[in-house]
C-alpha cells in the first residue's frame, strides 16, 4: 500500500511536470520556434500554448516588433576620390520567424554588415556634389538593395537614414570658398542686370522727354506760324481798305498809314536793350494830326457801316 501511494504521487509529480513544461506563455510581439528533435515544426504566436515536453522544444525566440539599429560610422570614397565619413540608422521588422530562425545565423550581425557594405557600393558610385545634395535619393537606393537582400531571411527594412555626412576639413573649407564666389559671382551678376535696367529705364525717360520736348516745340512753331499768319492776313485787310480809301482821295487813310508805321518805330526804338533815353526832335502837330485822320477814318467805316445795315 505504501508503495503505491509513493508511485502515485510520483506519477503525479511527473505530470505536473509535464504539463509545466508543455505550457508556453508566449509575450506580445514575441515568436517561439518549436523543434521536433531539433528539426522546425511550427511558430508558437504571442499567448498560452501547449507542447508535447521531450519531444518537442523551445528552438528560438524571435522579436517581431521594428527594430532601430545603428550603423557605426566608415570612411567612403566618393566617385570623384573625395573621402567622406558616413554613419547611419537602419529600421527593421522580422516578419517570418522561421526564416529569420533558420537562413541566416547572427541576423542582426548580417543585417548590419549589408547595410554597412551597400552605403560603400551605393554613395561609391556618387560625386562628392551629389553625395551631399541628394540624400534622400541615397535613402531610398540604399532601402531597395538591402530590403531585396533580407527579404529571403523573412526580414522587411522599413527605412534606412543616413545620418551624417562629414567630408574632411580642408576640403569642407575648399568647399566654402566656393560657395562664397559663387555668391559673389550671383551678387555682381544681379548688380549688373540692375545696373541695365536701370540705364535701360534712364534712356527711355530721356528718349521720351526729347519726344515730348520735339511735340511741345512743334506745336509751339506751329501755333507761331498761325499767329503770324493772322497777322499778316490783318495787315493785308488793312492795306487793302487803306489803297481802297487812298483810291477814293480819302487823305485820312494816308494819314492812317504814316501814323501806324511812325508809332511802330518808336516803339522799337523805346524797347532797346542798349537804348535807356531817348531824345528826338518830334512833330507832335503831325502826330497829332494823324491820329486825327485815324478818327475821321474810323467814323467814315462806322457811317458805311451803318448803311450798309
Amino acid at each position: 500500500m505504501l508503495g503505491f501511494d509513493t508511485f502515485a504521487l510520483v506519477f503525479l509529480g511527473l505530470a505536473i511536470a509535464l504539463v509545466v513544461l508543455g505550457v508556453k506563455k508566449v509575450d506580445q510581439g514575441m515568436e517561439y520556434t518549436v523543434e521536433r528533435f531539433g528539426r522546425y515544426t511550427k511558430s508558437l504566436r504571442p499567448g498560452l500554448n501547449l507542447i508535447i515536453p521531450v519531444m518537442y522544444a523551445i528552438g528560438h525566440k524571435v522579436n517581431m516588433m521594428e527594430r532601430v539599429m545603428d550603423v557605426p560610422s566608415q570612411e567612403v570614397i566618393t566617385k570623384d576620390n573625395a573621402m567622406v565619413r558616413v554613419d547611419g540608422v537602419i529600421f527593421f521588422q522580422v516578419m517570418d520567424s522561421a526564416l529569420a530562425s533558420y537562413e541566416v545565423n547572427n541576423l542582426e550581425h548580417a543585417i548590419l554588415n549589408l547595410t554597412m557594405t551597400n552605403i560603400r557600393t551605393v554613395m561609391g558610385s556618387m560625386d562628392l556634389d551629389e553625395l551631399l545634395s541628394k540624400r534622400d535619393e541615397i535613402n531610398s537606393q540604399l532601402l531597395n538593395v538591402v530590403d531585396d537582400a533580407t527579404t529571403p531571411w523573412g526580414v522587411k527594412a522599413n527605412r534606412i537614414e543616413i545620418k551624417d555626412i562629414s567630408p574632411p576639413k580642408d576640403l569642407v573649407d575648399s568647399m566654402a570658398r566656393q560657395m562664397k564666389a559663387e555668391r559673389e559671382k550671383r551678387a555682381n551678376i544681379l548688380e549688373a542686370e540692375g545696373q541695365r535696367q536701370s540705364e535701360i529705364l534712364r534712356a527711355e525717360g530721356e528718349k521720351q522727354a526729347v519726344i515730348l520736348q520735339a511735340e511741345g516745340e512743334r506745336e509751339a512753331a506751329f501755333r507761331e506760324a498761325e499767329a503770324r499768319e493772322r497777322l499778316a492776313e490783318a495787315e493785308a485787310k488793312a492795306t487793302l481798305m487803306v489803297s481802297q480809301a487812298i483810291d477814293k482821295g480819302n487823305v485820312n487813310a494816308i494819314n492812317y498809314f504814316v501814323a501806324i508805321k511812325y508809332v511802330e518805330a518808336l516803339k522799337e526804338i523805346g524797347s532797346a536793350e542798349n537804348q535807356k533815353l531817348v531824345f528826338m526832335p518830334l512833330e507832335a502837330s503831325s502826330l497829332i494830326g494823324s491820329i486825327g485822320g485815324i478818327a475821321e477814318l474810323t467814323k467814315e467805316v462806322y457811317k458805311n457801316n451803318d448803311k450798309t445795315d
